[in-house]
């Protein structure tokens, strides 16, 4: 459930993205600004459709393919629906609702039947043709059921709506609490529908009845804007000024590094108001931050409210929405004055908080930091970065689907635990959020879409690596490395754990046995501790814990892989004491075994150690047998 409504919050952006056109359109038109009546027109001609427009969206953007057929069978729903429940109830008036319903039956029944097959003499209307067919069939049904249900529902939405509106300060605070709180996990697009679609009616100058903030606002309604006002302080001041403590308390040889980027994420929120990249930047490093700034969301709502500002907009509330909807508002100066103190605050609490719990905002990571580095690494070309993010996701075997909306990617995935949350850093993610075991979602900024784009052929291809130059020094040592450089003197690789050496064919896995994954041999552990056999760096080191790689200064990659089908333990019996990119020398200490969990747990503790790169050499083992930790000269490779 939680993931589907994560797909319906995903599809509402579609349509949504439709808004700026129309309040330009519907506001340019204005008497107060350029008096074009056919303008003003144009831009109602969508507001006041938004129900197939969603209808339409929520339905292509639930397609497993995202097919027009699947948009098709959204607006046949919505059309057949809307023009049967009148005759039962002629006073029902599903607004929205009726498109997101018909859009989430269209999309829905689309994946259901797009490949239905006929007999032949009935083949023309099978596959994707057969979709509008039975999607008109499955609302004329529900169509039937709503006639006498939705009357008691629209009441209770309506009576909902009219106390939050009517709750004075608490409701409009309380919305915007839950509006950024409910951020991380998409599900805030589903109460703005609500919302700003749905709560309240207005009925205009020609007798239209308008529902929903936004439409109500832009229609002139003199009591609408509450619900939107609050935001424009938060978006235009406040994140803009968060942005500036980060820098301010960032290390000062980080500060050139992340410098652009907040700069880069702080104009976009004043001037578009999109908001994601920032929040994202401390969300997941630094979670008090994002509570703060939750209730002070909240907080800025009811000073607004308490103010009696009425503002609002048609797409989020940045200095573009402000200025172009200054003519229908209501004391919108006062925002500046609040968007001022709201920004002192920020800046304030911010810095306080950031400096007096050590907290690791941008440019103040411990580790590696490469995570602040992505302001470099997103100028890469859109294919080689996205090459780089499947492999970060745990490759195209762990994916199972690619989304995005405005600013990041929601991925379905196999395993959340194999998602390597460093690599998407280092190549452009602004935060990375595990929903559960099977969601992901990466945030990559505006440009998200044309990266979602490139991934799909290449999730649908296998993830070639990519030709071009730019790709990073890793993937090029795998392509020019020379073989005649990758060789291991007996002495210098050492037994990683003490135990029994068994040849490769004698582990009970056909992948390890037949060689698949490259030379090497085998290990019974009866130590506790593995070390690493040679001196180099650990390139990689499994979410799982169970296995670790090594690359020697000759090239030559390593991989320890503990037991067998030990991945499916999510790291339990196993402490890792090193990390990715670290130096490492022979005899360091790599890993923790829990030997005795392993044994009752896993189908064997067999202990691969593989060659994994070698075309031309040959690994020959020198010893066999019970060897100790340590012990030198036990195989060579040339």
């Amino acid at each position: 459930m939680f993931s589907f409504l994560q797909k319906i919050g995903k599809s509402l952006m579609f349509p949504i993205a439709t808004l700026p056109a129309a309040a330009l359109l519907l506001r340019f038109g204005q008497d107060d600004l350029l008096g074009i009546p056919f303008m003003s027109a144009a831009g109602a001609g969508i507001i006041d459709n938004l129900a197939i427009i969603f209808a339409i969206g929520i339905a292509m953007g639930l397609a497993h393919d995202g097919n027009g057929g699947a948009a098709l069978a959204g607006a046949v729903a919505y059309l057949v629906l809307t023009s049967s429940i009148v005759t039962i109830n002629e006073s029902i008036n599903m607004g929205v609702f009726a498109g997101i319903l018909s859009g989430i039956v269209g999309g829905l029944l689309y994946n259901k039947f797009y490949n239905v097959k006929f007999p032949q003499w009935l083949a023309f209307f099978g596959g994707r043709r057969f979709v509008p067919i039975i999607t008109a069939a499955t609302m004329t049904i529900l169509a039937g059921l709503l006639g006498y249900a939705w009357p008691p529902i629209q009441e209770g939405i309506d009576s909902a709506g009219e106390w939050i509106l009517n709750a004075g300060m608490f409701g409009v605070g309380a919305y915007g609490f839950l509006n950024r709180l409910l951020l991380p996990t998409g599900l805030h697009h589903v109460i703005n529908t609500v919302v700003w679609f749905d709560f309240g009616t207005f009925t205009d100058a020609s007798g239209e009845v308008v529902r929903g903030e936004i439409n109500r606002f832009l229609k002139g309604d003199p009591t609408a804007g509450p619900f939107l006002s609050g935001f424009f302080p938060i978006m235009m001041f406040g994140l803009p000024a968060a942005c500036l403590a980060m820098y301010a308390t960032a290390k000062k040889h980080r500060k050139a590094v992340v410098g652009g980027m907040l700069f880069s994420i702080a104009f976009t929120s004043f001037l578009t108001g999109i908001t994601e990249p920032i929040e994202f930047s401390f969300m997941f490093l630094s979670p008090i931050l994002y509570v703060v700034h939750a209730l002070l969301t909240g907080g800025s709502m009811m000073v607004a409210y308490a103010l009696d500002i009425h503002h609002g907009f048609g797409f989020s509330a940045g200095a573009i929405d402000f200025v172009l909807n200054y003519g229908l508002a209501k004391n919108p100066l006062m925002l500046l004055v609040m968007g001022l103190v709201v920004g002192v605050i920020y800046f304030v609490i911010f810095y306080f908080l950031i400096i007096k719990l050590d907290l690791k905002t941008p440019g103040r990571e411990d580790e590696d930091e490469d995570g602040a580095e992505n302001a470099s690494s997103s100028n890469a070309a859109v294919d080689v970065r996205a090459y780089h993010i499947i492999e970060g996701l745990g490759g195209v075997e762990n994916i199972v689907a690619v989304d995005y909306c405005t600013t990041r990617l929601r991925m379905t995935v196999k395993d959340t635990d194999l998602v390597n949350e460093k690599d998407l850093k280092r190549h452009g993610a602004m935060g990375v959020m595990k929903i559960n075991k099977t969601n992901v979602q990466v945030v990559i900024g505006t440009a998200v879409e044309f990266l979602g784009d490139a991934m799909k052929p290449r999730v649908a291809n296998g993830n070639p690596v990519p030709s071009d130059s730019s790709k990073d020094a890793s993937v090029e040592n795998e392509t020019t490395e020379e073989p005649a450089m990758k060789r291991v003197i007996a002495k210098d690789f050492e037994m990683p754990i003490k135990g029994d050496i068994i040849p490769l064919s004698e582990v009970p896995d056909d992948v390890f046995a037949k060689g698949m994954m490259g030379q090497g041999f085998a290990i019974m552990p009866t130590g506790s501790v593995l070390h690493s056999p040679v001196d180099g760096r650990v390139v990689s080191v499994f979410p799982t814990k169970h296995a670790i790689g090594i690359e020697t200064d000759t090239g030559i990659e390593l991989l320890i892989h503990v037991g067998l089908d030990t991945v499916k333990l999510k790291g339990q019996g196993f402490e890792t004491l090193v990390e990715q990119g670290q130096l490492v020398q022979r005899g360091d200490a790599l890993l923790k075994l829990d030997l005795e969990f392993l044994k009752a747990n896993a189908p064997s503790v067999a202990t691969p150690v593989i060659f994994t790169n070698l075309t031309e050499q040959t690994v020959t083992m020198m010893k066999e047998g019970f060897q100790e930790q340590g012990t030198a000269s036990i195989l060579k490779v040339e």
